[in-house]
């Protein structure tokens, strides 16, 4: 095909994965990111066995994984009981996938390592600092304005990729509807530097299930690799920001897991959580990706996963396209997929997900906790379980949406 240009919004792990892909497929880019550098707060580090296939597609496999830490194993456990319910384990997925763990490797690792990648090709342009402001999208393409430090900058591409997360400029000057919903108690992310795994037993990733307050638990290995666990706690209507974030808080929240031991925190975050998936992901030749287009709660870590899906098989829509394969309904294609897989898959299981921690019922709790004893005692049934919760399920069930 003729060199053509796509210009994409944000320069986090879908923007780059997307930018990287791109240049692969022969496309100049045009990488366009507000901040003056990637963002590196806490934020999402789970990367599932399909996720894993598409970074290795990139040809950069061996460098991610190197950056984080390698989980083969993820528990449930009944928090007031403080008894292991259930203990998952990625190898049953060994004749399934390459990569049959997860990688816990911050979000922000990935992206960094892109941008690296990206200077070896010389028809990519990262232009970080430059915050988009505006477009126009006629036939023939779109021309995008960017603010920085050096005034207003034009861009003209093929095609524009909004990956400038949820609260997407590009999606609300599109007027896209965000339909969804707002949860009513927000989540506090507490970052420890000890070492629940020596003291408690628990895998590198565990939910606690608990009608008083549910826990996720998981480690990464931080910055300067010396390791860091982060837990996520619910936070009620009721209490303050300031309660939320209180020594008191952390003392309350983490000593059921620590038995005495000092929570060494070194970060507090608290954040409101939705449940939200544009509309529309198509505006012409204007595409949304990662959580421009959908915002999902933390549990089982999906909407990153997602987000690097929607950028991988974004990229093969649109070379696609420009290669002579489709017309219209082969660039419809990709919200077909993308909006019903989110749907399916990734709203439908975190909210399951966030159910089965927060269970009130004791009758119904039991019945949940015992199901899942029961998947981790039948390997047929945890294969099952693990490539739905992996997205595996959600990369087949794609290819069957025309």
């Amino acid at each position: 095909m003729d060199k053509k240009t796509i210009v994409i919004s944000g320069a986090g792990p879908v923007g780059t994965v997307a930018a990287l892909a791109a240049a692969q497929a022969g496309y100049r880019v045009e990488l366009l990111e507000a901040a003056q550098s990637v963002d590196t707060s806490p934020r999402a580090a789970t990367f599932h066995p399909s996720t894993i296939e598409m970074i290795a597609a990139l040809g950069i496999v061996d460098e991610f994984i190197a950056l984080g830490l390698v989980a083969r194993y993820f528990d449930y456990w009944d928090k007031p009981a403080r008894r292991l319910v259930a203990r998952m384990d990625h190898q049953v997925l060994a004749d399934e996938t390459d990569f049959p763990f997860v990688v816990q490797t911050e979000q922000h690792k990935l992206a960094n390592l892109i941008l690296g990648r990206l200077k070896k090709y010389p028809d990519v342009t990262v232009r970080l600092g430059a915050e988009v402001v505006g477009f126009e999208q006629d036939a023939d393409g779109v021309t995008v304005r960017a603010s920085g430090a050096d005034g207003e900058t034009t861009v003209r591409g093929d095609w524009l990729i909004a990956a400038d997360g949820g609260r997407s400029f590009i999606r609300k000057a599109l007027d896209i509807e965000f339909e969804g919903y707002t949860w009513p108690e927000r989540f506090l992310v507490l970052t420890s530097l000890h070492d629940f795994e020596a003291s408690y037993g628990c895998s590198y990733r565990s939910y606690f299930a608990d009608p008083a307050s549910w826990t996720n638990l998981f480690k990464v290995a931080g910055d300067d690799f010396q390791g860091r666990w982060r837990a996520v706690f619910p936070v009620p209507e009721q209490e303050t920001d300031e309660q939320a974030v209180s020594d008191e808080s952390v003392a309350r929240r983490l000593g059921p897991l620590l038995d005495g031991n000092d929570p060494q925190v070194v970060h507090r975050n608290l954040y409101r959580v939705h449940q939200r998936v544009a509309a529309s992901w198509r505006e012409g030749r204007i595409f949304l990706a990662g959580d421009a287009a959908h915002v999902n709660n933390p549990i089982g870590g999906l909407g990153l996963n997602c987000g690097v899906h929607d950028a991988t098989e974004l990229i093969q829509t649109l070379s696609g396209f420009d290669s002579g394969e489709g017309g219209d309904d082969l660039l419809d294609r990709y919200q077909r997929r993308r909006r019903a897989l989110n749907l399916e898959f990734v709203q439908q299981q975190t909210i399951d997900n966030k159910n089965r921690l927060e269970e009130q019922d004791e009758t119904a709790r039991t019945k949940r906790l015992d199901e899942l004893s029961e998947i981790a005692a039948d390997p047929e049934r945890m294969k099952a379980f693990l490539r739905r919760t992996s997205l595996l399920d959600s990369v087949r069930r794609a290819q069957n949406i025309a």
